[in-house]
């Protein structure tokens, strides 16, 4: 492995898609919409129908709070299929978040990544969300950073601005942070832009496309592929113990 983990006292994580099933939440509305305007299609048509609109939406309204980027993205979802989306549905999209699951192994390798590292937020939400996700991860964070906090969504880069504010108050260099992410278009792109390493967490290594999440369409780059958490603090275990 060429990337040291023991280098780093700090990880900054992605939320959703890393730590939260994020399309398994989005589907859940999805779908039983789909099947209620008899579009027949599968959770995987849904999803890529749908990833390019919330995207726009965050690009196009960088201030809007996130239970209002789901139910425009979703409208124009609904739109781009030639089937409407009430208000009702848009709505049920947009509060949806706290009830998105976490990924079954995402709260026990937080919890062992803490034993080794200070774990920071940066997210693509509101603050409301991302506590009410947390319930399910149980994560102490050092710093949660959001787009409600910043006025913007990545791949922008004001989440990693916030952070390079945040750092000095954790006593972290940044030298010493790594960041965790499964998105190459939100978080990706991004990292290799200002200059970070990172993980990616492939949570898709099993599955063709992209899914909720565009293409990426800069130059990105990564320093170390894992399929998910658990594998991610495995790997960081195993390089701590050789350094003993």
């Amino acid at each position: 492995m060429s990337l040291d983990l023991t280098n780093f006292t700090a990880l900054s994580f992605d939320c959703y898609g890393t730590l939260i099933d994020w399309e398994a939440g989005i589907a859940a509305v999805l779908s039983p919409w789909g099947a209620e305007r008899g579009l027949g299609l599968s959770d995987e048509e849904l999803l890529v129908a749908y990833a390019a609109h919330e995207a726009a939406v965050e690009r196009e309204a960088p201030a809007t709070r996130y239970p209002d980027v789901l139910a425009e993205a979703f409208r124009r979802t609904g739109a781009g299929l030639g089937a409407d989306v009430s208000d009702d549905w848009a709505a049920r999209l947009g509060r949806s978040v706290p009830d998105w699951p976490a990924f079954p192994d995402s709260a026990a390798a937080l919890a062992r990544l803490a034993e080794r590292y200070r774990l920071i937020i940066l997210s693509n939400v509101h603050r409301d969300g991302f506590a009410g996700s947390n319930e399910r991860l149980r994560g102490t964070f050092a710093a949660i950073i959001t787009a409600e906090d910043v006025g913007a969504y990545k791949p922008a880069g004001n989440h990693f601005r916030a952070l390079d504010e945040t750092l000095p108050s954790l006593g972290v260099e940044r030298g010493e942070l790594l960041h965790v992410a499964q998105s190459l278009f939100h978080d990706h792109v991004p990292a290799k832009r200002e200059g970070l390493p990172s993980v990616w967490i492939n949570r898709r290594h099993d599955r063709p496309g992209w899914g909720a999440t565009p293409a990426p369409d800069s130059a990105w780059s990564y320093d170390l592929e894992v399929p998910s958490m658990a594998a991610f603090a495995d790997a960081v275990d195993s390089a701590f113990a050789e350094v003993r």
